[in-house]
Parts: C-alpha cells; sequence; structure tokens
C-alpha cells in the first residue's frame, strides 16, 4: 500500500512538471534549434523555444521536464563568431532557410539555428545591447 502511495505521488509529481512546463512553452518565444559545442553532424541538437530579456537569454527545450530554463546565455559577454548554412545530415533537422550561428559567451560556445525573420531578432538583441561604459555609469 506504501509503494501504491510513493508511486501515485511520483506520477503526481511528473504530471505537475509536465503542465507547468507546457504552460511555460505557451507563453509564447522565439522558434530555435540549439547545441552545444563542438557538435557532430546533425547531433546534438535540440529544439525549443528562446525569449528574450533585458540581460539574457533563455532556451526552454521542447522535450525537457526541467522547471526553469535548459541554457541561459548573458547578452553582455555574448559574441557571434560565425554565420554558416546547415551542413550534411543537419537537413534531416533544418532547411535551407536556416542560418546556424556559433555564440560565444563566457567560456562556452554554442550553436543557434534560426529561421531568417528570427536571425534579424536575435541580431538585433545582441546589437541594441548597452555598452559595457554605459552599464557602469548606471551603477556608479
Amino acid at each position: 500500500m506504501i509503494l501504491l502511495i510513493i508511486l501515485v505521488a511520483m506520477l503526481a509529481v511528473l504530471f505537475a512538471a509536465s503542465v507547468y512546463r507546457l504552460m511555460m512553452l505557451r507563453r509564447g518565444g522565439t522558434s530555435a534549434i540549439i547545441r552545444t559545442t563542438p557538435g557532430v553532424g546533425g547531433q546534438g541538437w535540440r529544439h525549443g523555444l528562446i525569449r528574450y530579456g533585458d540581460e539574457s537569454f533563455v532556451f526552454y527545450k521542447l522535450s525537457s521536464l526541467r522547471l526553469g530554463p535548459d541554457v541561459r546565455v548573458n547578452r553582455q559577454g555574448i559574441t557571434v563568431e560565425d554565420r554558416r548554412g546547415p551542413r550534411d545530415s543537419e537537413f534531416d533537422i533544418m532547411t535551407d532557410e536556416i542560418v546556424v550561428l556559433t555564440v560565444a559567451e563566457g567560456g562556452r560556445t554554442i550553436e543557434v539555428a534560426l529561421d531568417r525573420g528570427a536571425l534579424t531578432a536575435f541580431l538585433s538583441w545582441v546589437e541594441s545591447r548597452p555598452s559595457g561604459r554605459s552599464m557602469r555609469g548606471r551603477l556608479g
């Protein structure tokens, strides 16, 4: 009987986490595919949503039960290092309309695959960040 109660409680927690994650995804965002580098061929890509904030963007994987974002990238430290189209087996999950950006932040590098409209929004978000000099002025 105790085992049954524990099992039901675990299923209830799993169900609640699933509903919460679904509600987070239904709030909207920009559709994207992300992977950490180095990636081999078409492996490691994860579909999800990006949401932009003042200080960072967050990425929510579609297939995750994590309560918070799966990836967070700080806006001040971000640099776009490369831009390319999909290659080889990446065409299994992407079209030729997709642009893949290599983005560095801190000590990590990720690849972000976006369609043309989402690419414009992402680059605008990066380029419109306040400079480090103006940030220091606001803090001091």
